[in-house]
């Protein structure tokens, strides 16, 4: 069975466009003639990719989601019917993976399901808060604007995934040059200069012996030591990224460190305070956005928290400013305003201004958080450096005064 397009005019001439799965073009005839429709063409859709995922090396990042939303929230805004929105973006989307979502939402709208049913069915691109979203305005028939809520909440998303990329790579990249000197130092410089002792039957002194020891055994073993380390960085990586365990031990080792603590921290509450306004926006009863907001966030205590304002002060029947300040993970500042515009009926407006202001406030946070590793990670590998260059020096130096 094969996917055929077409287009065909009705009674008053109107040319109606649509695709089908049918075994050949006869059957696409006999299903036009049956709703008293007049063939003008008909042909065979050439894809790649059936299901989303089929094209290899792809994936719907953030900008392919802003690029969807935004010009979705435009084309409704001026009037564009929905089936034919999803048919101009189909036709300017170069990216397969993301063509062929928009294939199978047509498909599927041809089938008569419900839009935000083909995002709910992946969830490694859609969140549960996106896929909400779209429910709630589909239900509401307000796609527009949840559309256009969406692609500005994602975009404030991209910024400030950006501004933390940008303001950590000075020092990722400081780290990584100090690693490979001291790789250089300790696999290649350290057992020649050790050799040479070793050769002129010079005895260095125990702290350098010490040290010629770890380079020669980590010179004689790179090849290991360095397929060891790959398999222990990719395995955490996994063990973090993928285990609600990992999660935790992450979370934990974080908020040992005070500047990272408040970074992380001041991070998931802006994520909450945007999903919450953002889910209340489009009319999500209170109890199920708290829930859906609770899964969104990833910091183990805000969600812990949101967990029992739900299940054991809202679905209690305690108000949102009674259930927030029982918990204590939320600063003054966030549980007063919820216990304020509560009661005044805009708490949704609030939390996007709340959301807007722990985004600026993480700007500063990452700051602090750069000025704080920099000089730390300087004294850390100086350190590390100065005793090899010790190592080296203490027995030259006493080898040239023996003469």
């Amino acid at each position: 069975m094969a996917k055929f397009l077409y287009r065909a005019a009705d009674a008053s001439g109107k040319i109606v466009e649509g695709s089908m799965d049918a075994e050949n073009t006869g059957a696409v005839l006999a299903f036009l003639a049956s709703k008293n429709l007049k063939p003008v063409s008909i042909s065979a859709e050439k894809t790649t990719a059936k299901k989303v995922g089929s094209a290899f090396g792809q994936t719907i990042n953030v900008t392919d989601k802003v690029f969807l939303t935004k010009y979705l929230a435009l084309m409704l805004r001026v009037g564009t019917d929905l089936f034919r929105a999803i048919n101009i973006l189909i036709a300017n989307f170069d990216k397969q993976i993301v063509k062929s979502l928009l294939l199978e939402i047509r498909t599927n709208l041809e089938k008569g399901q419900p839009f935000y049913q083909t995002f709910a069915q992946y969830p490694r691109y859609f969140s549960p808060v996106f896929v909400n979203l779209v429910k709630a305005g589909e239900a509401s028939g307000n796609l527009e604007k949840v559309f256009e809520d969406l692609s500005v909440s994602l975009e404030k998303e991209h910024e400030l995934q950006s501004k933390i990329r940008s303001a950590l790579i000075y020092p990722v990249i400081l780290f990584a040059l100090s690693l490979l000197v001291l790789l250089f130092l300790v696999s290649f410089a350290l057992p020649r200069i050790a050799s040479v002792f070793q050769g002129g039957g010079f005895e260095p002194p125990l702290f350098s012996k010490i040290v010629f020891a770890v380079g020669l055994a980590i010179g004689n073993n790179i090849g290991i030591i360095l397929a060891v380390l790959a398999v222990v960085i990719i395995g955490g990586w996994i063990f973090i990224a993928k285990t609600l365990a990992g999660k935790r031990f992450i979370s934990a080792l974080l908020n040992i460190l005070p500047v990272v603590r408040t970074v992380v921290l001041k991070i998931a509450l802006q994520r909450f305070a945007a999903t919450l306004s953002s889910l209340m926006g489009a009319g999500l009863p209170i109890l199920e956005a708290i829930n859906i907001t609770a899964d969104a966030v990833v910091h183990p205590e805000i969600k812990a928290a949101l967990q029992r304002v739900a299940q054991q002060g809202v679905a209690k029947g305690l108000t949102l400013g009674e259930a927030f300040g029982r918990e204590a993970v939320f600063p003054p500042v966030v549980t007063n305003l919820v216990a304020i515009s509560e009661k005044a009926g805009h708490l949704d407006q609030v939390l996007k201004t709340l959301a807007d202001f722990y985004d600026s406030e993480i700007s500063n946070a990452v700051k602090n958080l750069v000025a704080f590793i920099e000089p730390l990670l300087l004294v850390l590998i100086g350190g590390v450096i100065g005793l090899i260059a010790l190592s080296i020096l203490v027995p030259i130096y006493q080898l040239v005064t023996q003469f």
